[in-house]
């Protein structure tokens, strides 16, 4: 199903990537400890809607399938949900236990 580009990259910066404009607008994973990852995606300049396509591009660029991509954009996977994943993925470190 087709979404708006608008609301697809919204949802992205509230999951924790932050955005980097270019020939593209470029999305970049940063951590629950705040550390960039090499997690990223992408959008075009131009585009209104994304399709089904696009979608499961998208999703697998930020190592999920188009159905947990769907989720992340969609808000029944949290970021703490999101970073599990991505750690069992070993794209990001565990962050370190706090003490005290």
């Amino acid at each position: 199903m087709p979404r708006k580009q608008a609301d697809v990259e919204a949802s992205l910066e509230r999951k924790g990537f932050k955005t980097r404009p270019g020939d593209h607008n470029y999305f970049t994973y940063y951590s629950l400890a705040g550390k960039k990852t090499r997690v990223f995606t992408k959008t075009s300049h131009g585009n209104k809607d994304l399709n089904d396509y696009l979608l499961s591009q998208m999703g697998k660029q930020c190592a999920l399938s188009k159905s947990d991509f769907g989720l992340l954009i969609d808000c029944p996977m949290d970021r703490e949900t999101y970073e599990t994943k991505l750690i069992a993925q070993r794209l990001v470190e565990v962050p370190p236990e706090k003490s005290g």
